[in-house]
Order: structure tokens, then C-alpha cells, then sequence
């Protein structure tokens, strides 16, 4: 989930969203326009856990769910699963599509305006932002993004969209050094993006995925910008731009999933 707000800065520069700005934004004038202090974009538990605090706040979040965003239903990847096994608060399990019912629910129960529709363009280069659907234009102050980046390999990383393609994973720690050994049953490699020379992860799980020949570690990197896969018509990941600490180049990484785990920093 990545929250864009005019500050901090630096947030934004190292995980941008895989909503990218359009050059071809219509008039504000021909959209029925919003104004709102948080909009989120998303459908799944972050969507709405990210909601559920904003309505809390009282800060009168508008949550777009999408309609069938990249072939799923409002809801995300959870509406595509019979039983979830690993949710706390339910030792016997729950229905997937059940679950994203309740957190739906409960984000309607404190006031949060759902719309379900896309959105499908962007433009984050001035302040306000602003955000549109076919029908809509929504200036926004801080809009919280919770699609497309993952941060927990085990959930995400077995699901058939993932599966027999490059991955990333961000960070140095024991949580990286996991989440990329658990990945390479599934994916053809997978790519450790660290902004050092160094981990720090203990010894035992560094060595664990050195040795690993479907993991490759990239020093002294850190991702710049994100990008769409133009052969899916743009429906998916399509690979991150990284730049090298030492030398300022910036280069392109082809992947189809990120996971983060690194610590954010202000």
C-alpha cells in the first residue's frame, strides 16, 4: 500500500505508484468532480483497512473498489479464493469472498464513500492531485494507493499471475532473505533490490540466498519508478526503473511483482 501525500518527499520517490500521470488528462470541466482530503484506490484488506482508520479520522475517505480491474472483482484477490486459512480471527477459516464482504462492510459502517468504479488515469504533479474515472474527476490531498505491490510473499506469490516470471524483492533483512527463498518455488528468478553493499540479515539467511540459483542480488540500487506491461495492455507490472547509488544510472528491471520489505523511512 503506498500513501501519496505532498510530504514526505522522499516517499514518493522510492516507492512510486504503478498508476503512472497522463499526459492526455481530460478537462476537469467535462467529469462530474469530487473533492475530498484522502481517496484510496484499491478494493482488497489494505483498501479497506487503510479506510476504516481514514473514516475513524474523520477524514471522509472515498474508496474506488474498480470494476473488474485487471479480470478481478471488487474485492481483490481474495473474491478468487474459497477459504482463507491465515486470517486473524478465524481459527476455523472463512470464505474468501465473505471476508472482503465484512471489511467492506465495516468500512460503509464509518462512513467511507465506495464507488465502484476504475480509476484509470492520474496526475499527481501538482497539489491537490487529482484522480479520474470514465465518469468522474477527484481532487484529492493525499491518496493512498493499495494495488500491485505486494509485501508478503507467502500470500501473494503462489497466485497464477505470479507464477513462472521474474520477481523483486526490496530490502536486506531476515524478512527479505525469506520472502526470496520462498519465492523462487514459484517464480523463474528473483531479483533482491538493496540500496547497500551489505545485508543485514543474520548470517544464516544471508547465506541461504547467496547460494540460492534462482535468486540474483542487486547492490546499491533503489527503485525509481514503476511501469506497466505494455503486452497485457497495461493491466499488470511490467518492470521498475532502478538507480544505482554509485553511479546515478538509472536502468530498467523487468519484473511482474514486487515485494516490499523494507522499513519506510520520513
Amino acid at each position: 500500500m503506498i500513501v501519496i501525500e505532498p510530504l514526505p518527499l522522499l516517499l514518493l520517490e522510492e516507492h512510486p505508484p504503478l498508476l503512472p500521470p497522463s499526459s492526455s488528462t481530460p478537462a476537469v470541466d467535462d467529469l462530474q468532480t469530487l473533492k475530498t482530503k484522502v481517496c484510496i484506490i484499491g478494493s482488497g484488506p489494505a483498501a479497506h483497512t487503510a479506510a476504516i482508520y481514514a473514516s475513524r479520522a474523520e477524514l471522509k475517505p472515498i474508496l474506488f473498489e474498480g470494476w473488474m480491474a485487471n479480470g478481478v472483482a471488487p474485492g481483490g484477490q481474495l473474491t478468487t479464493t474459497s477459504e482463507v486459512e491465515n486470517f486473524p480471527g478465524f481459527p476455523d477459516g472463512i470464505n474468501g469472498i465473505e471476508l472482503m464482504d465484512r471489511c467492506r462492510k465495516q468500512s460503509l459502517r464509518f462512513g467511507t464513500q465506495i464507488l465502484t468504479e476504475t480509476i484509470n488515469k492520474v496526475d499527481f504533479s501538482t497539489t491537490p492531485f487529482k484522480v479520474f474515472t470514465d465518469f468522474k474527476a477527484i481532487i484529492v490531498d493525499s491518496v493512498i494507493v493499495a494495488t500491485g505491490i505486494s509485501a508478503c510473499a507467502v500470500c501473494d506469490g503462489a497466485a497464477p499471475i505470479f507464477r513462472n516470471k521474474p520477481l523483486a524483492v526490496i530490502g536486506g533483512g531476515d524478512s527479505a532473505m525469506e520472502e526470496a527463498t520462498f519465492l523462487t518455488k514459484y517464480a523463474t528468478m528473483v531479483y533482491i533490490i538493496h540500496r547497500r553493499d551489505t545485508f543485514k540479515a543474520s548470517k544464516i539467511m544471508q547465506q541461504r540466498a547467496l547460494t540460492n540459483p534462482r535468486i540474483q542480488v542487486l547492490w546499491n540500487l533503489v527503485v525509481v519508478g514503476a511501469y506497466k506491461d505494455e503486452n497485457t495492455n497495461n493491466r499488470v507490472l511490467g518492470g521498475l526503473k532502478v538507480k544505482n547509488m554509485v553511479s546515478g544510472e538509472v536502468s530498467d528491471l523487468k519484473v511482474s511483482e514486487i515485494v516490499l520489505c523494507n522499513r519506510a523511512r520520513t
